[in-house]
C-alpha cells in the first residue's frame, strides 16, 4: 500500500471543494456530505484506506445512453449486486476521475462519460483494515450506445437490469442511486 499521503493532497483538495458546493439530491445525502466534510477534516490521509476511521470512495451508477438499463457487478466478496466502484489511488487527481476509473476497470466498457456532480454520498462499514466505514461519493455514469461489458477480477458477474427490476440479492443504498441518476440523465439529454 501506498503510504506518502502528500500523493492524495490534489485529491484530498477536491474532495472538500465538491462536497462543499454540492447541493445534495436527498436529506440522507445532504447529512452525509455533512460527515464526510467532517472526516475530510483530518486532511489528505480521510483518502487512504489505512485510514481506519473511514476514508472517502468513489462510485458509478452506470446507464446505457437510453437510461432503460443500469450496469450492476455481482460483487465477488460480498455476493450481492451494487454499483461499480471502490478506493481512490494516490493518482486520482479527483472525485470524478476515480470514479471513472473505477468503472471502466470493473466494467471493462471503453468510452464511457461521467457527470461531474455527485448523485449522492452514502457511508456504510466494510471489512477495510479489520472494520471501518466508506464515505462513498457516487456518480451517474453514461455507456456508449452498443457498449459491450466485461467482467473483471472483482465481480462474479457483470448484468444489464431495468431500473425498475433490480437483481436480489442488492447491496443496501444501491437502489437509491436510480433515481437522481435518471434525473441527470434528462438534464444532459434535455440540455
Amino acid at each position: 500500500m501506498h503510504t506518502d499521503l502528500g500523493t492524495y493532497a490534489d485529491l484530498h483538495a477536491d474532495a472538500t471543494a465538491l462536497l462543499s458546493r454540492w447541493t445534495a439530491t436527498s436529506p440522507a445525502a445532504a447529512t452525509n456530505r455533512d460527515r464526510t466534510l467532517e472526516l475530510l477534516a483530518a486532511g489528505p490521509v480521510a483518502l487512504s484506506r489505512a485510514h481506519r476511521p473511514g476514508h472517502v470512495t468513489a462510485s458509478a451508477l452506470v446507464l446505457d445512453a437510453t437510461g432503460e438499463r443500469v450496469l450492476l457487478c455481482l460483487h465477488g466478496r460480498f455476493h450481492k449486486w451494487v454499483q461499480l466502484g471502490g478506493h481512490c489511488e494516490p493518482g486520482d487527481p479527483t472525485l470524478v476521475a476515480a470514479a471513472l476509473r473505477e468503472a471502466t476497470e470493473e466494467s471493462g466498457i471503453a468510452g464511457l462519460t461521467i457527470d461531474p456532480e455527485p448523485i449522492d454520498v452514502d457511508i456504510h462499514p466494510v471489512a477495510c483494515q479489520g472494520g471501518s466505514l466508506h464515505y462513498d461519493v457516487r456518480f451517474a455514469v453514461f455507456a456508449p450506445a452498443g457498449a459491450a461489458e466485461r467482467v473483471s477480477a472483482e465481480s462474479a458477474a457483470l448484468g444489464w437490469f431495468p431500473p425498475d427490476r433490480l437483481p436480489e440479492p442488492l447491496a443496501d443504498g444501491t437502489v437509491q442511486l436510480i433515481a437522481p441518476a435518471l434525473a441527470t440523465l434528462a438534464r444532459r439529454t434535455a440540455g
